[in-house]
């Protein structure tokens, strides 16, 4: 019992210390269009905080638009992108990496994981 009170007395100063943050995933995006809904698909990544790379055009006409936007923002992507585009765009995501999330997600996270904290006592 010794050793599991000092190893966490251990881990609260060094956490405390060490100014952790939280980290999200952002995922690799490539969203094929027809041409009438780019401006349409840049404003819709945007506003989920995604950074467009690139706009290339295909062989059938269409817009290839490559991003990347954290993850969390692109769970109902699917949806939202069939609405926009009245069904004729796809996308294809993947893993990219983890970057630092932004103060107000952590803000929320940290809230969240304090009220679970507080139910669970």
């Amino acid at each position: 019992m010794a050793f599991k009170i000092a190893a966490s007395l251990a881990f609260k100063a060094g956490m405390a210390q060490a100014t952790p943050i939280l980290l999200e995933p952002i995922s690799h995006v490539e969203i094929t269009i027809p041409d009438a809904f780019l401006g349409d698909i840049m404003g819709d990544l945007n506003k989920r905080r995604g950074r467009i790379i690139g706009i290339n055009p295909n062989d059938e006409g269409e817009q290839v638009v490559t991003a990347e936007a954290p993850t969390s923002e692109m769970a109902k992507y699917a949806t939202d992108l069939k609405s926009m585009t009245q069904g004729r765009g796809s996308y294809v995501i993947g893993f990219a990496r983890y970057d630092p999330a932004p103060q107000i997600i952590m803000d929320k996270v940290i809230a969240a994981a304090k009220a679970r904290a507080a139910e669970e006592n």
